[in-house]
């Protein structure tokens, strides 16, 4: 897994755990919606890194 896809993987996930906790705080549920796509979105990133690199060996 290449550094930058690493960081840009966790960053995802920490930015829409971040928006879905604040969003759904203040009852925006939409925006807490869309906080979690962004927080799967870097899962589903990171997962698709990992197994490229089980590959690799």
């Amino acid at each position: 897994m290449s550094a930058g896809e690493k960081a840009k993987a966790k960053a995802e996930q920490v930015v829409g755990r971040a928006v879905r906790k604040a969003a759904h705080a203040m009852g925006k549920e939409t925006t807490a919606a869309k906080g979690a796509a962004l927080e799967t979105r870097g899962r589903a990133r990171e997962t698709k890194e990992n197994s490229k690199h089980g590959f690799r060996r």
